[in-house]
């Protein structure tokens, strides 16, 4: 049996293409990011919730004639009635980097204490076949406190300010290993893995080598 092409991740984030590769690798799934495809549009991401922006990058299979894994994920904080949500990337504005936002987000945090920083990461993922259907989704998410002070240089995002408490250390803190058992990115993707192993000799066959 031929090895399938590699399925695209609907982002042109990097570091976040780089975190979805390192985890399906383990179950033998290459995963490559939409950005080594410079003329497919970008996706409004309009939806009102993390699914339905999920399924709209997953939908971009179609016009690549190729399986796509969408993925949509951000912080929901508990002290700010769930925001950012689907608005993380873009907290503090169209022009927002990571710094910026998180800048905004301990602003907004001021004077709230500690035992009330609850929050989540929540990411939700789909599957689409090389027409545009959506094939699995599935969705997962992971507790933790939001900290004034950023502690960490790994991973990306709100990640140096999202404190596990379990493990008293942030998202940017933890090594890869272990962010990759507990996150939110992998536990959605480890739910989607039984159906992406059964999907793979239908992926093969429309990714010949």
């Amino acid at each position: 049996m031929s090895t399938p092409q590699p399925i695209v991740l609907g982002s042109r984030n990097r570091k976040k293409a780089l975190e979805v590769a390192e985890i399906l690798a383990t179950c033998g799934v290459e995963v490559i990011s939409i950005a080594d495809f410079p003329n497919v549009p970008d996706v409004v991401e309009d939806g009102a919730t993390f699914a339905e922006n999920a399924a709209k990058k997953a939908a971009q299979a179609e016009l690549l004639g190729r399986w796509v894994i969408g993925e949509d994920s951000g912080l929901v904080v508990d002290a700010l009635g769930g925001r950012p949500g689907v608005f993380s990337a873009r907290f503090s504005g169209p022009e927002a980097t990571d710094a910026s936002n998180n800048r905004r987000l301990i602003e907004e945090l001021a004077g709230v204490p500690i035992e009330r920083r609850c929050a989540a990461y929540v990411c939700s993922v789909a599957l689409a076949d090389p027409t545009g259907r959506i094939r699995l989704t599935s969705e997962g998410s992971c507790r933790g406190t939001i900290i004034d002070e950023p502690r960490g240089a790994n991973g990306f995002g709100y990640d140096p300010y999202f404190l596990i408490r379990e493990y008293h250390r942030t998202f940017g803190e933890l090594p890869s290993r272990v962010k990759h058992q507990i996150s939110h990115r992998a536990r959605a993707l480890a739910a989607l893995i039984p159906g992406l192993l059964k999907l793979l000799p239908e992926i093969e066959s429309a990714n010949p080598k």
